[in-house]
């Protein structure tokens, strides 16, 4: 089963080779990753042209890549997306935790029977090494506020080709409501991997500053609407205490 990571940067010299770093450490025997590169001019061109030539010789793994302008980050999303050929699929613009993360995702993607169309894991917030914010999945209902973490999401590709990419015109929430439009569907189930295996950059699209929070809130709140969810203001509510008590299991240091 070929797995794609996809990976969108633009002027990313700072935490990109955190990222390659912990996609070449993989021990998955069939890795494609596919690189969207918004046009950097900050030296992430060089740090990609050197991991493909380093992963070159690796049994097993093909590394794709384009440097162009794009539309933004869902554009470019996309646009990685048509380049892939992977059986699974996950947006990797982060740090994989454990160089098995791969493999422990795909058994259990594997193990899930036939109405699983994906699977999940545990995500950290980071600075640096501080970690800031933990956020522990399990398992639940978008009804209840629940969501899976989209940096820790692996999906087959049948989902992307039934229910379609990510809406270009959110300005933070397109991952939301991608998620939104395949899990409401009660047949659609998700396997859970209950270890940490994604650190992610604090600092993203709906993470950075009250006014992205604020957008990404009105956003969300207009994915349920638009998907047909009920009661899309409660559950949107619901969603936003989750993040409060996310940060209430801050560490120090």
């Amino acid at each position: 089963m070929k797995v794609s990571l996809l990976l969108t940067v633009i002027n990313a010299k700072k935490t990109l080779p955190i990222t390659l770093r912990s996609i070449g450490e993989q021990d998955y025997p069939d890795l494609e990753v596919v690189i969207v590169d918004g046009g950097s001019t900050d030296g992430t061109v060089e740090l990609i042209k050197l991991f493909a030539a380093r992963m070159e010789g690796r049994r097993g793994c093909l590394v794709k890549w384009v440097s162009e302008p794009d539309k933004g980050l869902y554009d470019a999303m996309n646009k990685a997306f048509r380049m892939s050929a992977g059986d699974v699929i996950a947006v990797c613009n982060d740090k994989l935790c454990k160089s098995n993360a791969v493999s422990k995702m795909v058994a259990a993607l594997e193990q899930g029977g036939a109405d699983c169309v994906g699977v999940h894991a545990d995500l950290v917030y980071v600075e640096g090494e501080r970690v800031i914010r933990e956020w522990r999945m399990g398992q639940g209902r978008i009804s209840e506020g629940w969501m899976p973490g989209h940096p820790t999401l692996f999906l087959r590709r049948k989902v992307y080709e039934k229910y379609g990419l990510y809406d270009t015109s959110y300005r933070c929430a397109a991952d939301y409501e991608f998620m939104v439009r395949f899990l409401k569907e009660p047949e659609n189930k998700l396997a859970y991997v209950p270890e940490t295996l994604v650190a992610m950059f604090y600092g993203g699209t709906s993470n950075a500053g009250l006014t992205n929070y604020l957008v990404s809130f009105k956003e969300g709140w207009f994915a349920l609407q638009k998907n047909g969810v009920p009661h899309p203001l409660w559950i949107t509510l619901r969603r936003s205490l989750r993040v409060v008590l996310q940060f209430g299991k801050r560490r120090n240091g």
